[in-house]
C-alpha cells in the first residue's frame, strides 16, 4: 500500500496533472477524421507519438493514460509507449473499462462494462509497465434522472475495478462523470454530482479499497450546455469545492478534474479560481483530455511539418494548467491576451 500511496501522491504533484491520451479507437478516429487525418492504427499512433514525445511535458504533466491499442504501440524509434513516457519522468497509464453501455430497464442511462476478465489484463498491463489505471462512469441529468439504480451500478462498478486495480499494485483512477447536456442549472448539477460521490465512496468502502492509493477524477459543477444562466468561475469555483468537501474524504490524496467538454482555457480558468477558494485537504489540479490536446490536434492534421507546432501547442496548454494547479495562470499567459 506504500506504493500505492506513493504513486497517487505522485500523480497529483504540486504543479502537475494527468493528460488522457486514451480515446477509443472509435472516438480517436472521428477526431482525426474531422481534423481531415484519415483515420488508422498509424496515424493514431502517430498522433499519440507527437503527445507524450513533446519537449519538457515532464514539467507540467505527472502521467499519460493511454489505449490498450497505444500501450501496444511503439513511437517512431521503435522504444514502446510506456517506455519511452517513463524515460521522459511521465508515468503511464491505461484504460480498462470496456464503455458504458445501456442499463437494463433504464432508457436513457448507462452501466459502465469492463469487469470480466479484468484481474488478468491488470496482470498484464503491469507486467507492461502501467503504474496507474482510469475506469470511467456516466451520469445523465434530465427529467427523473439520474436514477438510484443507475448510481448504485456505476458506482459499485468503480469499486470493484479500484479494489482490483489495488490488488494488482496500480493504482486506480476513478471517474465519475456527471455529463455537462442538458439546460440544468449549477445547482441540479451540485445535487447530483454530490449523490454521486456519496454513492462512488460508499461502495468504495464497501470493496475495501484504500481510499489513500487512489485519484478521483470528477466533473466541475457547472451549469448545463443548454441553460441560459451561465455561473462565473468564481460561482463554478465555490460550487465544486462545496461538493467536494461534502463528499470526499480528506484521505483521498488529490482530485484531478476532467474538463468534461469544456473550451480549453474556459477550463483552465475554472481550475484556477479553484485555488482562490482556499487549501483544501486534497490537491486540486487536471485530468484533462480534449482541454489539452484538442489545439495540438487542430495545429498537426497529420502534417509531419505540423509536428512541432503541434507540439508547441500542448505544451502551452500544459503549462497554463499547471499553473492553475499551482494557483498562478492568469490570462496573460494566453497568447491572445
Amino acid at each position: 500500500m506504500d506504493q500505492l500511496a506513493q504513486t497517487a501522491r505522485a500523480l497529483v504533484a504540486p504543479g502537475k496533472g494527468i493528460l488522457a491520451a486514451d480515446e477509443s479507437i472509435a472516438t480517436m478516429s472521428k477526431r482525426l477524421e474531422a481534423a481531415g487525418v484519415p483515420a488508422s492504427a498509424e496515424t493514431r499512433r502517430a498522433y499519440r507519438d507527437l503527445l507524450v514525445t513533446t519537449s519538457g511535458l515532464a514539467e507540467s504533466v505527472s502521467g499519460v493514460i493511454l489505449s490498450d491499442e497505444t500501450l501496444r504501440q511503439s513511437v517512431a524509434d521503435g522504444t514502446p509507449f510506456s517506455q519511452a513516457c517513463a524515460a521522459r519522468g511521465i508515468l503511464p497509464g491505461i484504460k480498462v473499462d470496456t464503455g458504458a453501455k445501456p442499463l437494463a430497464g433504464h432508457p436513457r442511462e448507462t452501466v459502465t462494462e469492463g469487469l470480466d476478465g479484468l484481474r488478468e489484463r491488470l496482470e498484464e498491463y503491469a507486467g507492461m509497465g502501467a503504474g496507474f489505471a482510469k475506469w470511467r462512469a456516466v451520469v445523465t441529468i434530465a427529467d427523473q434522472l439520474p436514477t438510484r439504480a443507475s448510481l448504485v451500478a456505476n458506482a459499485h462498478a468503480l469499486a470493484r475495478y479500484a479494489a482490483l486495480c489495488q490488488e494488482a499494485g496500480i493504482v486506480p483512477i476513478v471517474e465519475p462523470e456527471v455529463l455537462m447536456d442538458g439546460d440544468h442549472g449549477i445547482e441540479r448539477c451540485a445535487a447530483v454530482s454530490t449523490d454521486t460521490l456519496h454513492t462512488v465512496f460508499t461502495q468504495l468502502a464497501e470493496q475495501g479499497v484504500a481510499l489513500e492509493g487512489m485519484v478521483l477524477k470528477p466533473n466541475m459543477i457547472l451549469a448545463g450546455t443548454g441553460c441560459a444562466e451561465q455561473p462565473s468561475a468564481e460561482e463554478v469555483a465555490a460550487a465544486t469545492v462545496g461538493v467536494l468537501r461534502a463528499a470526499v474524504p480528506a484521505a483521498v490524496p488529490g482530485i484531478a478534474f476532467l474538463s468534461g467538454g469544456q473550451p480549453p482555457a474556459v477550463a483552465t480558468v475554472h481550475l484556477q479560481a479553484m485555488q482562490a477558494v482556499g487549501p483544501q485537504p486534497w490537491a486540486l489540479t487536471f485530468s484533462f483530455g480534449r482541454a489539452l490536446v484538442d489545439p495540438a490536434l487542430a495545429a498537426w492534421r497529420g502534417e509531419p511539418g505540423s509536428i512541432a507546432t503541434a507540439q508547441a501547442a500542448l505544451a502551452h496548454r500544459a503549462r497554463c494548467n499547471a499553473a492553475a494547479a499551482a494557483g498562478h495562470y492568469s490570462r496573460e499567459l494566453e497568447p491572445a491576451a
